[in-house]
């Protein structure tokens, strides 16, 4: 082992309460190994944004080193200064990256100060014209430089070989969830229902996530609509999420005659305990790296329809945990849920093997010990327990 453990900045630039990488992050920092790897978790903060609430976050976990480098706007280079400062104080072996602002970071510090690089590509899910045609592009460029990269998804790691990467400095690890947090309680059901407005007799179709182009809750609108044309009054759709698509989602659930069958509860903290609401989850998203979303629904037993975006299908093996769809398609949703409400046995069994996979495949434990490894790899090798990964 190392005289002394790994030091490693985990830098994140983001706005508002952030995003499924916050999960990872902060609880990756609140599990870790301090006998081997000692983390500080920096977060880039814009001292405009109002409504940024990482530090809150990684307050309630409770024993994460977190600090924030405050900047005037995008370019502000105090950043810089900053960073380097840091790296010199803490001692820092690793600055590991994880959006397209701290990769480029994480290059250039690694070349001005001599310490490793390592980003996770949690994907590039923006979809603004300058990230599509700027930053993005520009991006995937930086990371073919760095040392070390983990792709979220083989869809990332296929990317990014694409974009130049050496296949054999990537390693994919997928997403995971802390199965110990994330469980049902069925005495919470009837509290949770009625706190956003369900019956007893109403079936719940939930979906969580960011409110914008990329994740298609237009397109879930759309099918619920046709649902409650063939069937019956007591379906309600629930969409937990909070982004630019708001005002535009609420004037298609207006338009479509959904107003008092769809509930958009706005960004949610308790989302373990919204999910005793729900009967049935769905993804509609046309893209995704892995998503949290699903992996918490997972761990929370609630039965799955998703569209096989990113690395969705790899956590949800379609038949075995839920139903798979393609993405983009209205008739494969409605078809997808109609088969989760007419046939309840089946549906029920798939997400007890879901909660089962979660608990021996998928747990947060196992993933920070990889990651972990890969740390102590980049910096003495020869302490490393890190394996080969597909």
């Amino acid at each position: 082992m190392p005289s002394r453990p790994v030091h490693v900045l985990e830098l994140r630039s983001v706005r508002g309460t952030g995003g499924g990488p916050e999960k990872t992050i902060l609880l990756s920092a609140a599990m870790a190994d301090r006998e081997r790897v000692q983390v500080t978790v920096c977060y880039l903060r814009d001292q405009r944004d109002g409504v940024f609430r990482i530090d809150e976050r990684a307050a309630a976990l409770g024993g994460v080193d977190y600090l924030e480098v405050r900047e005037r706007h995008s370019f502000d280079p105090h950043v810089w200064s900053r960073l380097r400062g840091l790296i010199a104080e803490r001692h820092i072996d690793i600055v590991h990256a994880h959006d397209y602002k701290t990769d480029l970071l994480a290059l250039l510090l690694s070349r001005a100060t001599g310490v490793k690089a390592l980003a996770t590509v949690h994907g590039w899910t923006g979809h603004s014209r300058r990230e599509r045609l700027l930053y993005y592009p520009a991006d995937k460029r930086v990371l073919a430089r760095l040392g070390r990269l983990i792709a979220v998804s083989s869809d990332i790691k296929r990317e990014l070989i694409a974009h130049g990467a050496d296949r054999s400095k990537i390693t994919t690890i997928l997403n995971a969830i802390d199965h110990h947090q994330y469980t049902r309680d069925p005495n919470r059901v009837a509290a949770a229902r009625a706190a956003i407005g369900l019956a007893p007799e109403h079936f719940a179709i939930g979906a969580v996530g960011r409110l914008e182009p990329q994740k298609r809750f237009d397109l879930l609108m759309e099918a619920f609509a046709v649902l409650q044309r063939n069937h019956n009054s007591q379906l309600r759709l629930v969409i937990a999420g909070d982004g630019s698509l708001r005002t535009s989602l609420e004037n298609l659930r207006i338009a479509l005659g959904l107003r008092d069958r769809v509930i958009l509860t706005g960004h949610v903290d308790d989302v373990q305990g919204l999910h005793h609401a729900f009967d049935l989850f769905v993804q509609s998203s046309d893209y995704e790296g892995t998503p949290n979303a699903v992996l918490e629904a997972m761990a929370m037993e609630t039965p799955i329809v998703a569209t096989e975006a990113g690395g969705t299908a790899e956590l949800v093996h379609d038949g075995e945990h839920g139903r798979i769809i393609p993405i983009g398609s209205i008739d494969h949703l409605v078809d997808a849920i109609e088969a989760a409400l007419f046939d309840p046995v089946t549906t029920r069994w798939m997400a007890d093997r879901a909660r089962r996979r979660v608990e021996l495949e998928l747990s947060f434990a196992s993933r920070v010990r990889r990651v972990e490894s890969i740390y102590l790899d980049m910096v003495r090798p020869e302490a490393s327990l890190e394996t080969a990964y597909a």
